[in-house]
């Protein structure tokens, strides 16, 4: 069994005090990240390969130790005794690096959230909201970011409750989404919303997706819900294809407690998703409980992180149109 040879530390960030953010985290600028796990994408693509081994020589030539999971272990061929679990990886390290596209970080935010270890995302997918190093910068933002320079970010995260007709309870985290759905695709399924104990509304549709910020860019994007600042205390409940035209997205207080009841004819034709993921071990899921869980995972970015820079690139926001006014006119 792998010991962990670096303490915790306590301590609290300003960044995420500012932000309202419970006191939570360590203080591991000071630690310098000693101990460092490497989360890779599970792809065969040689670049997957070639980006792992990019990064673990740069972790090796400033004399870090390196844990990793199964997945980037194996390409590497790492020695046995550094690949480790998720959990084995919360308690030892003080970073985790995910290689990969966002659902890969999605996966470490999931797993780290408990031990608040910090995460650093490259980006090896599609679009990459929130993993925003790319491959050929390992060198420059990564030595930076182990050196101390980097802007840290907390994100909430979702906790879903998913009770079953038969007395059955499933619990899942979410970065991104809770979504209630259907699966069947020739029919609609009837669902209500109450939060805070009180009945908002009764609908037809295809689902309803309950999302933090963060997942404002994903499936509640399509959806049609709003874009929301990741440093907002808000939830968003967006309808997917209701019924009713006047059913529109509602944004509502980040400690709001919301519960999905599914009507009884509709159970054996609805999934739970928690960020894509189908909860394993429920079927005929008769109400989903949704509220914020009790800590956000760690994002940690370059030095001069800007967010809307990210969704120009990301939206094709691109282009400029010529200045009417100087900044401060009107």
């Amino acid at each position: 069994m792998l010991l962990c040879s670096e303490p915790r530390q306590v301590g609290v960030s300003t960044l995420a005090a500012n932000k309202g953010f419970p006191e939570i985290f360590g203080d591991r600028r000071m630690s310098n990240f000693k101990t460092i796990g490497i989360i890779g994408k599970q792809d065969e693509a040689p670049k997957v390969w070639e980006t792992l081994d990019r990064l673990v020589k740069c972790l090796r030539s400033s004399r870090r130790t390196v844990l990793f999971d199964d997945v980037s272990g194996a390409k590497v061929a790492a020695p046995k005794e550094r690949i480790v679990g998720l959990r084995e990886m919360g308690r030892c390290c003080s970073l985790a690096i995910v290689v990969g596209g966002d659902g890969t970080l999605l996966r470490a935010a999931r797993a780290m959230a408990e031990f608040q270890v910090p995460l650093v995302g490259i980006n090896l997918g599609r679009l990459g909201f929130l993993v925003d190093i790319l491959p050929k910068e390992i060198e420059t933002c990564v030595e930076r970011i182990l050196a101390g320079e980097y802007d840290e970010e907390p994100r909430h995260m979702l906790e879903a409750r998913v009770i079953g007709e038969e007395s059955g309870v499933d619990d899942c985290l979410a970065l991104n989404d809770v979504v209630v759905h259907k699966w069947n695709p020739a029919r609609m399924i009837e669902l209500e919303t109450h939060i805070d104990g009180v009945f908002v509304n009764a609908q037809r549709s295809d689902g309803i997706i309950v999302a933090t910020p963060t997942g404002s860019t994903a499936y509640a994007l399509s959806g049609g819900g709003p874009l929301l600042h990741p440093a907002l205390d808000v939830l968003a409940v967006v309808p997917i294809c209701p019924h009713t035209l006047s059913n529109r997205p509602l944004v509502v207080a980040g400690h709001s407690q919301i519960e999905i009841r599914i009507s009884e004819r509709d159970r054996d034709q609805v999934k739970v998703t928690c960020d894509g993921l189908t909860t394993p071990n429920l079927e005929s899921p008769a109400r989903v409980y949704i509220k914020r869980a009790a800590r956000p995972a760690r994002l940690l970015h370059p030095k001069g992180h800007d967010y809307y820079k990210i969704l120009r690139a990301k939206l094709g926001w691109g282009g400029h149109l010529p200045c009417l006014s100087l900044p401060g006119e009107y």
